[in-house]
């Protein structure tokens, strides 16, 4: 599976953007998907996942109420919805392809990673 992030940009707090995650190679209409973001000297994060289906989804507490997570099995794309935007939301966003048929908040039960989308959000 091959995973195209695009979607990233510089914005000003307050502002909103859309992330979207493009699947090529294979189906994942049976698997769970998630986005993860790295800030800058950081560990890895979870953003916010969804299930296969679209009906299940979960986030950080740090997003939640300002982002969402969506997804369109018809054209394997997954988005990230971003509201209200705050410098700490600042850092790279990755898309995953789950292992399984929701969207784990851990990495480790993500099978794929698509490479990356910087966001950054000026004060």
């Amino acid at each position: 599976v091959q995973l195209q992030a695009s979607g990233g940009g510089l914005v000003q707090a307050g502002d909103s953007l859309r992330l979207s995650c493009a699947a090529s190679g294979r189906t994942i209409s049976n698997n769970g998907m998630g986005w993860f973001r790295q800030a800058l000297e950081k560990e890895r994060e979870f953003v916010a996942g969804i299930a296969w289906s679209g009906d299940s989804t979960s986030y950080a507490d740090s997003v939640k109420g300002r982002f969402a997570i969506s997804r369109d099995n018809a054209k394997h794309t997954v988005y990230l919805q971003m509201n209200s935007l705050k410098p700490e939301d600042t850092a790279v966003y990755y898309c995953a392809v789950a292992y399984r048929a929701y969207g784990s908040k851990l990495a480790g039960e993500y099978a794929y990673w698509g490479q990356g989308t910087l966001v950054t959000v000026s004060s």
